[in-house]
Protein backbone atom coordinates (compact mmCIF):
# COMPACT_ATOMS: atom_id res chain seq x y z
CA UNK A 1 0.00 0.00 0.00
CA UNK A 2 1.08 3.56 -0.73
CA UNK A 3 0.99 6.56 1.62
CA UNK A 4 1.36 9.85 -0.22
CA UNK A 5 2.72 13.15 1.06
CA UNK A 6 2.15 16.13 -1.24
CA UNK A 7 3.20 19.78 -1.19
CA UNK A 8 1.53 22.46 -3.29
CA UNK A 9 -2.01 21.60 -2.21
CA UNK A 10 -4.59 23.07 -2.85
CA UNK A 11 -2.92 24.40 -6.01
CA UNK A 12 -4.42 23.41 -9.34
CA UNK A 13 -1.77 20.87 -10.36
CA UNK A 14 -1.70 19.25 -6.91
CA UNK A 15 -5.47 18.86 -6.93
CA UNK A 16 -5.49 17.46 -10.46
CA UNK A 17 -2.64 15.07 -9.63
CA UNK A 18 -4.54 13.78 -6.60
CA UNK A 19 -7.52 13.01 -8.83
CA UNK A 20 -5.27 11.19 -11.29
CA UNK A 21 -3.56 9.15 -8.57
CA UNK A 22 -6.98 8.11 -7.27
CA UNK A 23 -7.96 7.10 -10.79
CA UNK A 24 -4.77 5.17 -11.52
CA UNK A 25 -4.04 3.58 -8.15
CA UNK A 26 -6.88 4.37 -5.78
CA UNK A 27 -7.08 0.84 -4.36
CA UNK A 28 -3.35 0.86 -3.63
CA UNK A 29 -3.32 4.18 -1.76
CA UNK A 30 -3.80 3.94 1.96
CA UNK A 31 -3.62 7.64 2.82
CA UNK A 32 -2.93 11.15 1.51
CA UNK A 33 -1.14 13.77 3.59
CA UNK A 34 -1.36 17.30 2.19
CA UNK A 35 1.04 19.97 3.45
CA UNK A 36 -0.91 23.23 3.59
CA UNK A 37 -0.09 26.74 4.75
CA UNK A 38 -2.33 27.72 7.71
CA UNK A 39 -3.70 30.67 5.73
CA UNK A 40 -4.84 28.21 3.03
CA UNK A 41 -7.00 26.19 5.44
CA UNK A 42 -10.33 27.26 3.96
CA UNK A 43 -9.33 26.59 0.35
CA UNK A 44 -7.72 23.27 1.24
CA UNK A 45 -10.80 22.02 3.06
CA UNK A 46 -13.02 23.14 0.18
CA UNK A 47 -10.78 21.31 -2.30
CA UNK A 48 -10.82 18.15 -0.17
CA UNK A 49 -14.59 18.30 0.10
CA UNK A 50 -14.79 18.32 -3.69
CA UNK A 51 -12.47 15.31 -3.85
CA UNK A 52 -14.65 13.52 -1.29
CA UNK A 53 -17.86 14.25 -3.17
CA UNK A 54 -16.74 13.84 -6.78
CA UNK A 55 -13.78 11.49 -6.74
CA UNK A 56 -14.55 8.99 -4.01
CA UNK A 57 -11.76 10.04 -1.64
CA UNK A 58 -13.01 8.99 1.78
CA UNK A 59 -12.41 11.47 4.59
CA UNK A 60 -10.46 8.99 6.69
CA UNK A 61 -7.98 8.57 3.81
CA UNK A 62 -6.85 12.21 3.73
CA UNK A 63 -5.23 14.51 6.26
CA UNK A 64 -4.36 18.19 6.01
CA UNK A 65 -1.09 18.98 7.76
CA UNK A 66 -0.39 22.62 8.44
CA UNK A 67 3.19 23.57 7.67
CA UNK A 68 5.50 25.61 5.48
CA UNK A 69 8.29 24.43 3.17
CA UNK A 70 10.30 27.57 3.92
CA UNK A 71 10.74 26.45 7.55
CA UNK A 72 12.91 23.74 9.10
CA UNK A 73 11.12 20.38 9.32
CA UNK A 74 8.46 22.01 7.14
CA UNK A 75 7.10 23.59 10.35
CA UNK A 76 5.44 20.25 11.20
CA UNK A 77 5.04 19.38 14.88
CA UNK A 78 7.24 16.59 16.26
CA UNK A 79 4.45 14.09 16.89
CA UNK A 80 3.11 14.37 13.34
CA UNK A 81 6.63 14.32 11.93
CA UNK A 82 7.41 11.04 13.69
CA UNK A 83 4.19 9.52 12.31
CA UNK A 84 5.09 10.58 8.78
CA UNK A 85 8.59 9.11 9.07
CA UNK A 86 7.09 5.64 9.52
CA UNK A 87 4.21 5.89 7.04
CA UNK A 88 5.04 7.90 3.92
CA UNK A 89 6.07 5.93 0.83
CA UNK A 90 5.68 8.54 -1.93
CA UNK A 91 6.45 12.26 -1.83
CA UNK A 92 5.24 14.67 -4.52
CA UNK A 93 6.88 18.09 -4.25
CA UNK A 94 4.88 20.53 -6.37
CA UNK A 95 5.05 23.64 -4.20
CA UNK A 96 6.84 26.55 -5.86
CA UNK A 97 6.28 30.11 -6.86
CA UNK A 98 5.72 30.36 -10.58
CA UNK A 99 5.93 33.97 -11.69
CA UNK A 100 8.29 35.22 -14.37
CA UNK A 101 8.52 38.56 -12.58
CA UNK A 102 9.05 37.12 -9.07
CA UNK A 103 11.52 39.06 -6.86
CA UNK A 104 14.79 37.19 -6.33
CA UNK A 105 14.52 36.90 -2.54
CA UNK A 106 11.04 35.37 -2.73
CA UNK A 107 12.03 32.91 -5.44
CA UNK A 108 15.15 31.93 -3.50
CA UNK A 109 13.21 31.34 -0.28
CA UNK A 110 10.39 29.28 -1.77
CA UNK A 111 11.96 27.49 -4.72
CA UNK A 112 15.47 26.81 -3.40
CA UNK A 113 15.31 26.91 0.39
CA UNK A 114 11.88 25.30 0.35
CA UNK A 115 13.09 22.43 -1.84
CA UNK A 116 16.12 21.92 0.40
CA UNK A 117 13.79 21.56 3.39
CA UNK A 118 11.64 19.03 1.53
CA UNK A 119 14.79 17.13 0.53
CA UNK A 120 15.88 16.88 4.17
CA UNK A 121 12.41 15.62 5.10
CA UNK A 122 12.56 13.00 2.34
CA UNK A 123 15.95 11.71 3.47
CA UNK A 124 14.52 10.85 6.90
CA UNK A 125 11.59 8.74 5.66
CA UNK A 126 11.88 5.08 6.62
CA UNK A 127 9.61 3.58 3.94
CA UNK A 128 10.23 5.83 0.94
CA UNK A 129 9.55 4.26 -2.45
CA UNK A 130 9.63 7.36 -4.66
CA UNK A 131 10.39 11.09 -4.44
CA UNK A 132 8.78 13.06 -7.29
CA UNK A 133 10.01 16.59 -7.89
CA UNK A 134 8.22 19.04 -10.19
CA UNK A 135 10.82 21.07 -12.06
CA UNK A 136 10.44 22.85 -15.42
CA UNK A 137 11.91 22.41 -18.89
CA UNK A 138 13.12 25.99 -18.56
CA UNK A 139 15.91 25.12 -16.15
CA UNK A 140 17.76 25.20 -19.49
CA UNK A 141 17.71 28.99 -19.24
CA UNK A 142 19.08 30.74 -22.31
CA UNK A 143 20.55 27.60 -23.86
CA UNK A 144 19.69 27.09 -27.52
CA UNK A 145 19.68 24.01 -29.73
CA UNK A 146 18.60 20.57 -28.55
CA UNK A 147 18.13 20.21 -24.78
CA UNK A 148 18.25 16.61 -23.55
CA UNK A 149 16.53 15.18 -20.48
CA UNK A 150 19.79 13.96 -18.92
CA UNK A 151 21.34 17.45 -19.15
CA UNK A 152 21.13 20.14 -16.48
CA UNK A 153 24.20 22.21 -15.67
CA UNK A 154 25.72 23.31 -18.96
CA UNK A 155 26.92 26.70 -17.74
CA UNK A 156 23.75 28.44 -18.91
CA UNK A 157 22.50 31.86 -17.86
CA UNK A 158 18.86 32.61 -17.16
CA UNK A 159 16.09 34.96 -18.28
CA UNK A 160 14.61 35.54 -14.84
CA UNK A 161 14.79 34.57 -11.16
CA UNK A 162 12.14 31.89 -11.64
CA UNK A 163 14.32 29.91 -14.06
CA UNK A 164 17.48 30.36 -12.02
CA UNK A 165 15.95 29.28 -8.71
CA UNK A 166 14.22 26.26 -10.26
CA UNK A 167 17.60 25.29 -11.73
CA UNK A 168 19.28 25.61 -8.33
CA UNK A 169 16.49 23.60 -6.72
CA UNK A 170 16.78 20.81 -9.28
CA UNK A 171 20.54 20.67 -8.69
CA UNK A 172 19.76 19.88 -5.04
CA UNK A 173 17.32 17.13 -6.02
CA UNK A 174 19.66 15.64 -8.63
CA UNK A 175 22.33 15.29 -5.92
CA UNK A 176 20.02 12.90 -4.04
CA UNK A 177 19.49 10.46 -6.90
CA UNK A 178 22.24 8.08 -5.81
CA UNK A 179 20.59 7.51 -2.43
CA UNK A 180 16.91 8.32 -2.97
CA UNK A 181 14.56 6.78 -5.59
CA UNK A 182 13.75 9.97 -7.47
CA UNK A 183 11.71 11.04 -10.50
CA UNK A 184 12.09 14.57 -11.85
CA UNK A 185 9.35 16.03 -14.03
CA UNK A 186 10.11 18.96 -16.34
CA UNK A 187 6.93 20.23 -18.02
CA UNK A 188 6.86 22.69 -20.87
CA UNK A 189 4.60 25.75 -20.52
CA UNK A 190 1.35 24.34 -19.13
CA UNK A 191 -1.98 25.39 -20.62
CA UNK A 192 -5.55 24.27 -19.98
CA UNK A 193 -7.06 20.80 -20.17
CA UNK A 194 -6.98 19.44 -23.74
CA UNK A 195 -10.66 18.46 -23.58
CA UNK A 196 -12.35 21.04 -21.33
CA UNK A 197 -9.84 23.90 -21.58
CA UNK A 198 -10.04 24.28 -17.81
CA UNK A 199 -7.30 26.27 -16.12
CA UNK A 200 -7.10 28.75 -13.29
CA UNK A 201 -4.26 30.98 -14.41
CA UNK A 202 -4.14 32.94 -17.63
CA UNK A 203 -0.40 33.21 -18.17
CA UNK A 204 2.07 31.61 -20.60
CA UNK A 205 0.19 31.10 -23.87
CA UNK A 206 -2.65 33.17 -22.42
CA UNK A 207 -0.47 36.28 -22.56
CA UNK A 208 -1.00 36.11 -26.32
CA UNK A 209 -4.75 35.84 -25.82
CA UNK A 210 -4.68 38.76 -23.37
CA UNK A 211 -2.71 40.78 -25.92
CA UNK A 212 -5.15 39.98 -28.74
CA UNK A 213 -8.15 40.63 -26.52
CA UNK A 214 -7.00 44.14 -25.68
CA UNK A 215 -5.97 45.02 -29.24
CA UNK A 216 -8.86 43.33 -31.04
CA UNK A 217 -10.36 46.63 -32.25
CA UNK A 218 -7.21 47.64 -34.14
CA UNK A 219 -7.37 47.28 -37.94
CA UNK A 220 -4.47 44.81 -37.75
CA UNK A 221 -2.37 43.08 -35.09
CA UNK A 222 1.23 42.24 -36.00
CA UNK A 223 3.39 39.16 -35.50
CA UNK A 224 5.97 39.49 -32.73
CA UNK A 225 9.36 38.39 -33.98
CA UNK A 226 13.09 38.87 -33.50
CA UNK A 227 15.66 37.67 -36.03
CA UNK A 228 15.16 35.69 -39.22
CA UNK A 229 13.31 32.67 -37.81
CA UNK A 230 10.68 31.99 -35.17
CA UNK A 231 11.72 29.82 -32.20
CA UNK A 232 9.60 26.86 -31.18
CA UNK A 233 6.92 27.32 -28.55
CA UNK A 234 6.50 24.44 -26.15
CA UNK A 235 2.97 24.43 -24.72
CA UNK A 236 1.48 21.31 -23.14
CA UNK A 237 -2.05 20.71 -21.79
CA UNK A 238 -2.33 20.14 -18.07
CA UNK A 239 -3.99 16.72 -18.40
CA UNK A 240 -1.01 15.37 -20.38
CA UNK A 241 1.38 16.60 -17.69
CA UNK A 242 -0.75 15.15 -14.89
CA UNK A 243 -1.34 11.76 -16.54
CA UNK A 244 2.33 11.46 -17.48
CA UNK A 245 3.46 12.42 -13.98
CA UNK A 246 1.16 9.93 -12.28
CA UNK A 247 2.19 7.08 -14.57
CA UNK A 248 5.96 7.71 -14.40
CA UNK A 249 5.80 8.25 -10.64
CA UNK A 250 4.01 5.00 -9.86
CA UNK A 251 5.65 2.76 -12.47
CA UNK A 252 9.06 1.21 -11.72
CA UNK A 253 10.37 2.50 -15.07
CA UNK A 254 10.39 6.08 -13.75
CA UNK A 255 12.82 5.58 -10.89
CA UNK A 256 16.03 7.57 -11.18
CA UNK A 257 15.00 9.42 -14.34
CA UNK A 258 14.31 12.96 -15.49
CA UNK A 259 11.54 13.59 -18.00
CA UNK A 260 10.66 16.40 -20.37
CA UNK A 261 6.87 16.42 -20.47
CA UNK A 262 7.01 18.71 -23.46
CA UNK A 263 5.46 18.78 -26.92
CA UNK A 264 7.49 16.36 -29.08
CA UNK A 265 6.23 18.08 -32.24
CA UNK A 266 5.96 21.77 -31.34
CA UNK A 267 4.94 24.55 -33.67
CA UNK A 268 7.07 27.65 -34.06
CA UNK A 269 5.95 30.92 -32.51
CA UNK A 270 4.87 32.33 -35.87
CA UNK A 271 2.53 29.40 -36.43
CA UNK A 272 1.30 29.62 -32.84
CA UNK A 273 0.51 33.34 -33.13
CA UNK A 274 -1.43 32.65 -36.31
CA UNK A 275 -3.34 29.69 -34.84
CA UNK A 276 -4.22 31.50 -31.61
CA UNK A 277 -5.43 34.66 -33.34
CA UNK A 278 -7.42 32.72 -35.92
CA UNK A 279 -9.14 30.66 -33.22
CA UNK A 280 -9.84 33.66 -30.98
CA UNK A 281 -10.53 36.50 -33.41
CA UNK A 282 -11.05 34.75 -36.74
CA UNK A 283 -8.16 36.82 -38.14
CA UNK A 284 -4.48 36.43 -38.96
CA UNK A 285 -1.59 38.62 -37.81
CA UNK A 286 -0.45 41.23 -40.29
CA UNK A 287 2.96 42.86 -40.38
CA UNK A 288 5.76 42.34 -37.88
CA UNK A 289 6.94 44.16 -34.75
CA UNK A 290 10.34 43.28 -33.23
CA UNK A 291 10.21 41.79 -29.74
CA UNK A 292 12.64 44.42 -28.49
CA UNK A 293 10.22 47.14 -29.58
CA UNK A 294 7.18 45.33 -28.20
CA UNK A 295 8.84 45.12 -24.78
CA UNK A 296 9.30 48.88 -24.43
CA UNK A 297 5.70 49.79 -23.48
CA UNK A 298 5.65 46.80 -21.09
CA UNK A 299 8.18 48.58 -18.91
CA UNK A 300 5.26 50.77 -17.83
CA UNK A 301 3.31 49.21 -14.95
CA UNK A 302 -0.03 50.62 -16.10
CA UNK A 303 0.37 49.30 -19.63
CA UNK A 304 1.40 45.86 -18.36
CA UNK A 305 -1.67 45.71 -16.16
CA UNK A 306 -3.96 46.85 -18.94
CA UNK A 307 -2.57 44.36 -21.46
CA UNK A 308 -2.24 41.65 -18.79
CA UNK A 309 1.15 40.74 -20.25
CA UNK A 310 4.44 40.53 -18.33
CA UNK A 311 7.53 42.02 -19.94
CA UNK A 312 9.46 38.84 -19.10
CA UNK A 313 7.05 36.75 -21.20
CA UNK A 314 8.44 38.36 -24.36
CA UNK A 315 11.81 36.69 -23.76
CA UNK A 316 10.28 33.34 -24.68
CA UNK A 317 9.87 34.58 -28.27
CA UNK A 318 13.61 34.93 -28.74
CA UNK A 319 15.54 31.76 -27.80
CA UNK A 320 15.74 28.79 -30.16
CA UNK A 321 15.52 25.82 -27.81
CA UNK A 322 14.31 22.32 -28.71
CA UNK A 323 13.30 20.06 -25.82
CA UNK A 324 14.05 16.43 -26.62
CA UNK A 325 11.56 14.12 -24.89
CA UNK A 326 12.86 10.75 -26.05
CA UNK A 327 13.00 9.25 -22.56
CA UNK A 328 9.46 10.33 -21.72
CA UNK A 329 8.15 9.07 -25.05
CA UNK A 330 9.88 5.70 -24.62
CA UNK A 331 8.73 5.16 -21.03
CA UNK A 332 5.14 6.23 -21.76
CA UNK A 333 4.89 3.86 -24.70
CA UNK A 334 2.01 1.47 -24.23
CA UNK A 335 0.40 3.63 -21.52
CA UNK A 336 -1.96 5.41 -23.90
CA UNK A 337 -0.54 8.74 -22.72
CA UNK A 338 0.75 11.17 -25.35
CA UNK A 339 0.83 14.91 -25.92
CA UNK A 340 -2.07 16.02 -28.14
CA UNK A 341 -1.61 18.35 -31.09
CA UNK A 342 -1.68 21.98 -29.95
CA UNK A 343 -3.88 22.89 -32.90
CA UNK A 344 -6.65 20.64 -31.57
CA UNK A 345 -6.12 21.70 -27.96
CA UNK A 346 -6.60 25.38 -28.85
CA UNK A 347 -10.31 24.93 -29.50
CA UNK A 348 -11.32 24.14 -25.88
CA UNK A 349 -8.54 26.35 -24.47
CA UNK A 350 -9.77 29.44 -26.32
CA UNK A 351 -13.41 28.59 -25.58
CA UNK A 352 -12.62 28.45 -21.86
CA UNK A 353 -10.60 31.66 -22.01
CA UNK A 354 -13.37 33.51 -23.82
CA UNK A 355 -15.88 32.43 -21.17
CA UNK A 356 -13.80 33.29 -18.11
CA UNK A 357 -11.27 35.94 -19.17
CA UNK A 358 -13.10 38.69 -17.31
CA UNK A 359 -14.09 36.58 -14.32
CA UNK A 360 -10.99 37.01 -12.15
CA UNK A 361 -12.87 36.11 -8.97
CA UNK A 362 -13.36 32.52 -10.15
CA UNK A 363 -9.93 31.79 -11.49
CA UNK A 364 -6.85 33.90 -11.05
CA UNK A 365 -7.03 34.47 -7.26
CA UNK A 366 -7.56 30.75 -6.68
CA UNK A 367 -4.09 30.04 -7.96
CA UNK A 368 -2.37 32.97 -6.23
CA UNK A 369 0.48 32.70 -8.75
CA UNK A 370 1.02 29.07 -7.76
CA UNK A 371 2.33 30.11 -4.36
CA UNK A 372 0.60 27.20 -2.67
CA UNK A 373 3.50 26.09 -0.49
Amino acid sequence: MKTIFMTGFPGFLAEQLTKQLLHDAGDEINHFYFLVLPKEKGRAEQSLKKLFNQHHLKRERATIIFGDITKNDLAIDETTLAKLMDEVTHVFHLAAIYDLAVPEDVAELVNVKGTDHVNQFVKRLNRLKRYVYFSTAYVSGKREGIIYEHELDEGQSFRNHYERTKFDAEILVQQMKADVPTTIIRPGIVIGNSVTGETIKFDGLYFLLNFYDRLRYLPFIPYLKDGDAYPQGNFVPSDYVIKGTAYLSLHPVGEGKTYHLTDPEPYDMGEIQEMVMKEFLGRRPKGTVPITLAKLPLKCHKIRNWLRVEEEAMDYFTYHSVYDASQAKADLEGSGISCPDLKETLVPVVRFYRKYKDDSTKHLPIFLKNMAH
